[in-house]
Formats: C-alpha cells, structure tokens, sequence
C-alpha cells in the first residue's frame, strides 16, 4: 500500500499567525515536522500542503516537497483533499499536524498500520489519560470505543459518566481516552468526507470528525503511549525552548 503522508500548513493562525516558520533551536517548526515524518518507515512520500509562498520557500530552502493549495480550506483534512485530486497511486493519507514539532515517527507508523485491515477507511490515535487535569479539560476531546477499538463518539466533556462514582475516584474505575489529532484515510474515504455537509454534533463540539461519525463512517483507532507536544501559542513556543 503507497501512504502519504502530507502536512498541512498556513500563515495566517489567528492565535499565532506564522507560526511554521518560527524557529525551534534553530530549525523552522515546519521543518522539524517534516524531519520527524520523513523519518517513518510506513510513508511512500510527504510534502507539505499551504496556500503561503513564504512557507512554501522555507520548504523548498530544507530541500522538502511541497504543493500549493487554495486558501479557502476550512480544515486540515480539506486541503489533503486537494493534495490527493493533483496526484495519483496514492491509496491512503496520513494528515500530520504542522504544530507539532516532535511527532515520533512511531506514532505515524501506528496509525499507518491501522490501513493493513482492508476495511479500514479512516483512523486516528487515542491515548490513555492519567492525570485529572486532562480528564476534565474541555480542551481535550475524549473518545469512547468499541471492543473492535472503533470509536463511538468524541467529546470534549469527559465520557463515559461514571454513575454513583465521584469524580476524583474516576480514573481509579475506568479507562478514559483522550484523542490524538493525526488522522488516516483511504484516498476514496478522503474524497467522500470532504463533501459532506457539516454536521449538528460537529457544530455542538466544534469537532470534524463527528461529521463522519454521524455520517456512518467508521474511525478505526490504535492507542499510543507516547505524549504529542503541540504549539498553539507563543506562550506555548516559550515553554518547549525551555524544556529542550
């Protein structure tokens, strides 16, 4: 199977705009990404996807791939979309967070491994959660799966409620997930998810991938160990120079 691997990337972030091109230890965060991704063994190629000419020289500058897209996409999974129609022989896309700049190569070939089961159609990563602070954050969306491991719904509330338990007690009776935001598609799966409508719950939870929930696709999921580090914010950019 050809898996492709394609970060995507703008300029204009409304909390930090310009944010691939700051500089982590001297290296742009777009490059370190692309670095991380070129480094797993599962992918037949990545490029980097942005509709920013000043990305996509940083890009070319690190000798990495990129293709240009329109700037109207309202999502990640949108301009992959646009990616896959320029290209052929791809069979499936693994959408790499562009915020990310040490993604373990691990975790993008967990994810990739989910595309062996040929009835696979999308997938993405779920981590076990340890601490209160991330059970009850709303800024962490959780996820309840199947015995198969395919989710049944994503929530930024913490699920499954536990009944008569108090909540302290809760991570002591009960596994919690929490989601990883790297996702997998088949190409067919890839073109058919970008032309659905949004959906009621993914407006209620500001979540795209209870669009496809709702849709009837199913998500297939792998549970990883490892931490993801994602910069949204220059406080956050702060904090990751200091901890390396």
């Amino acid at each position: 199977m050809k898996i492709l691997g394609i970060i995507p990337a703008r300029f204009a972030s409304t909390r930090f705009p310009g944010k691939p091109l700051v500089k982590i230890h001297g290296k742009s965060m777009i490059r370190r990404v692309y670095e991380q991704a070129i480094s797993a063994q599962s992918l037949s190629d990545v490029v980097v996807a942005t509709d920013d000419e000043r990305i996509a020289l940083e890009v070319k500058q690190f000798g990495g791939k990129c293709v240009m897209t329109s700037s109207n996409h309202v999502s990640g999974t949108d301009r992959c979309a646009e990616v896959i129609s320029k290209m052929e022989g791809i069979d499936a896309v693994i959408n790499i967070q562009g915020d990310e700049p040490y993604i373990d190569p691990e975790q993008i070939d967990l994810l990739a491994s989910c595309f062996e089961e040929q009835s696979v159609q999308l997938a993405t990563l779920i981590k076990k959660i340890s601490t209160p602070a991330d059970l009850f954050n709303p800024n962490i969306p959780k996820v309840v799966v199947n015995t198969r491991l395919e989710a049944i719904y994503f929530s930024r509330q913490t699920i499954p409620y536990l009944r008569n338990i108090a909540p302290e007690e809760w991570l002591l009776n009960s596994d919690f997930y929490k989601h990883i935001g790297i996702y997998g598609y088949t190409v067919k799966a890839l073109e058919e998810i970008t032309r659905l409508m949004p959906s009621k719950l993914e407006s209620c939870e500001n979540l795209e991938q209870l669009r496809w929930l709702e849709n009837g696709y199913r998500i297939q999921t792998r549970i990883t160990e490892l931490e993801t580090i994602a910069i949204d914010t220059p406080e956050d950019l702060r904090k990751i120079n200091e901890i390396l």
